[in-house]
């Protein structure tokens, strides 16, 4: 069996913060897990430093749904993002040694290819309709068979989605939490004219998303999926906060407009009535937030029961070590419906060589043992961490808001 006999978190930011957890085992395999909470970083790094590492030294590499049990069972205080995050970084490094000590690529660990790659999807975004549109024929260009869409609104100085690159986002933007103004009227008022231009200049045959970003109210969302219907939107994202998930029966009441929920779940338990009561079409849960692939793959398994998809999350505040997991879940899963992808800077690519690929729409992790993913440690010491917070909303009389 191989001992588990040294554990490490790295900590770098080539260009954002990224956690990184190495396990090492005295067959000299060793394995990596991302553990990066945006915002909250240091919060996963302290855990993983201060009460997991010491209770992995010893253990069986193999037997990854023991240790997995352990950590969730055996921390009494379950669940949560940190912890969460924290058990996804041991369970994601496990896995990545047990198929480099396989020889085989972790989708064939995981019961072989169900298709030949997953469809992703490319943010779209620009500060007016048109910039948006542009932007989406240029991914259009590159092949992508599904594109986001996110456009500035009239009114606003600034909104969620929109960066001032075409590739690059990213939200946590100072060292402090970033204050906007946010209205509902305003943005509902600026939704449906993106819809329409964007099936104007694209067609049919490419799918279009969206991301509210939690910010509306069940039946605002309703009417917002109602007014998208003529559109054919491939989904809603976040409608409205899920912490009350019964929220969404009302949303299913109003429109037919495909609905998807999950990037700040972290465990089944965050979306078992979402899914029983079939409220959502896609559920979002990643690997790095929601138990790692041990855990993501229950998800998945109860989910297809009630013929919900999967659609990860796969912000740039994951990093290529959680991107190339999540593809190898992808590949895997029976029930898979589309993965984000947003690009990774050069920086960030070279601190994690990897083997994943883009191809006509579709990512495949590669045949490489293990995750394919490797970190260059004496690169990434050249890049301290930053703080850096996600802005926060506030309605338009200063009333504190979902972001």
């Amino acid at each position: 069996m191989p001992k588990i006999t040294a554990a490490r978190v790295i900590i770098t930011s080539p260009g954002r913060n990224f956690v990184t957890l190495k396990i090492e085992t005295d067959e000299g395999v060793y394995g990596l897990g991302d553990a990066t909470l945006n915002g909250r970083e240091l919060a996963v790094a302290s855990y993983l430093a201060d009460h997991v590492i010491p209770c992995l030294i010893g253990r069986d590499a193999h037997r990854i749904e023991d240790v997995w049990q352990f950590l969730y069972k055996g921390a009494y205080w379950r669940r949560g993002p940190v912890t969460m995050s924290a058990i996804a970084a041991v369970d994601t490094a496990l896995w990545d040694i047990k198929g480099k000590i396989a020889g085989l690529p972790v989708y064939q660990l995981l019961g072989g290819a169900s298709r030949e790659g997953a469809m992703v999807y490319g943010h779209a975004n620009g500060k007016t309709i048109e910039e948006t549109i542009d932007n989406a024929l240029h991914y259009k260009e590159q092949g992508y068979k599904a594109i986001r869409l996110q456009s500035g609104v009239p009114g606003l100085a600034s909104t969620y989605g929109v960066s001032k690159d075409r590739y690059f986002y990213e939200p946590a933007d100072a060292d402090l939490p970033t204050e906007n103004l946010w209205s509902s009227e305003k943005y509902l008022r600026s939704v449906p004219p993106l819809f329409e231009k964007a099936r104007e200049a694209l067609g049919w045959d490419v799918h279009l998303l969206h991301d509210i970003h939690h910010r509306l109210t069940p039946i605002e969302a309703g009417r917002l999926g109602k007014d998208l219907e003529p559109y054919r939107p491939f989904w809603l994202e976040d409608a409205t906060p899920a912490e009350n998930q019964a929220n969404f029966r009302l949303i299913r009441q109003h429109t037919t407009s495909p609905l998807a929920v999950g990037e700040i779940f972290n465990s089944i338990w965050d979306a078992k009535q979402l899914i029983e009561e079939q409220l959502i079409d896609y559920i979002r849960a990643t690997v790095v937030h929601a138990g790692g692939i041990t855990h993501l793959r229950r998800i998945a398994s109860f989910a297809d029961l009630y013929n919900v998809r999967t659609g990860c999350h796969g912000a740039t505040d994951l990093s290529p070590v959680c991107m190339a997991a999540a593809l190898h879940f992808d590949l895997s899963v029976p029930n898979f419906g589309i993965q984000e992808y947003m690009r990774h800077t050069e920086e960030t690519d070279a601190v994690f060589p990897h083997a994943y690929s883009f191809k006509d729409g579709l990512m495949h992790p590669g045949d490489a043992p293990g995750l394919g993913v490797d970190i260059d440690e004496t690169l990434a010491t050249k890049y301290e961490y930053k703080r850096a917070f996600l802005p926060v909303n506030r309605l338009e009389d200063g009333t504190m808001f979902n972001w």
